[in-house]
């Protein structure tokens, strides 16, 4: 299983990498996770512009799914002939809103993707088995385990910490984990994790290696994330950038 990242910014797109969006390949299979704004142009570099097989959204803020709703065009316009429907697993309402964003008239994209919707609980999408469970956000979002082989990546998407972090990430070799404020601050609640309490996550869970993602580089230093990181987890830890490839 291979993790291969095309974007890493939190939030918004940063000075040197489009939003969330994490290719994860085996056997010929490339799944993509999230799919947020500007990651379509890394898509291109590293899979090719038709080259996935699936797509999972974790939540429907548009730092992780914008891109595939410029993805239409890609799919529906290809100058031979339209591309087969894609699947897309995504919480409920993700038809309607990749539609409202994609045009004014919220033209239907059923042609397009075919959808999913996720529910907490695990699942086989080409050779993985992913399990998926609700986290702490404002709104319905879903971090990931991927399992395959006898190796798990775990992925937290956004949000505060909850116990349903931990379930997903336990004992994971890779633990990719948000990591959006920074600590010692009264953060809003309910919403990002800081780089500490992400250390603190990967150390209840027992995780192989932490990597740091979905910094944001106007709120906080990567240097005092990692730090923060560090002092809770004694492991491993890497602050992921666009274009890092990890094996498993």
């Amino acid at each position: 299983m291979r993790l291969t990242v095309l974007g890493c910014a939190g939030s918004f797109p940063g000075p040197e990498s489009a939003c969330s969006a994490y290719l994860v390949e085996a056997d010929g299979f490339r799944l993509l996770i999230d799919f947020g704004s500007g990651s379509l142009s890394a898509l291109q570099r590293y899979a090719g512009i038709d080259g996935i097989d699936a797509i999972m959204l974790t939540h429907l803020h548009c730092d992780h799914m914008l891109d595939a709703c410029t993805y239409v065009v890609v799919r529906r316009y290809t100058p031979g002939g339209p591309l087969p429907p894609l699947p897309v697993y995504a919480p409920m309402g993700a038809a309607e809103r990749i539609a409202a964003a994609y045009s004014a008239e919220a033209e239907p994209v059923d042609d397009v993707y075919t959808f999913y919707g996720l529910q907490p609980g695990t699942f086989p999408i080409g050779p993985f088995a992913v399990t998926v469970d609700r986290v702490n956000h404002p709104i319905e979002t879903y971090g990931v385990r991927v399992e395959h082989g006898g190796r798990v990546l775990a992925y937290s998407s956004d949000t505060a910490p909850c116990d349903a972090l931990l379930r997903l990430a336990q004992g994971a070799d890779l633990f990719l984990c948000e990591a959006s404020y920074p600590d010692g601050v009264d953060n809003p609640p309910d919403l990002h994790l800081t780089g500490g309490e992400a250390g603190e996550a990967a150390t209840k869970a027992d995780v192989g290696r932490l990597l740091l993602t979905h910094l944001v580089p106007a709120w906080c230093s990567e240097a005092s994330t990692v730090e923060a990181a560090s002092a809770t987890f004694a492991g491993p830890v890497d602050v992921v950038r666009p274009g890092s490839r990890y094996d498993l």
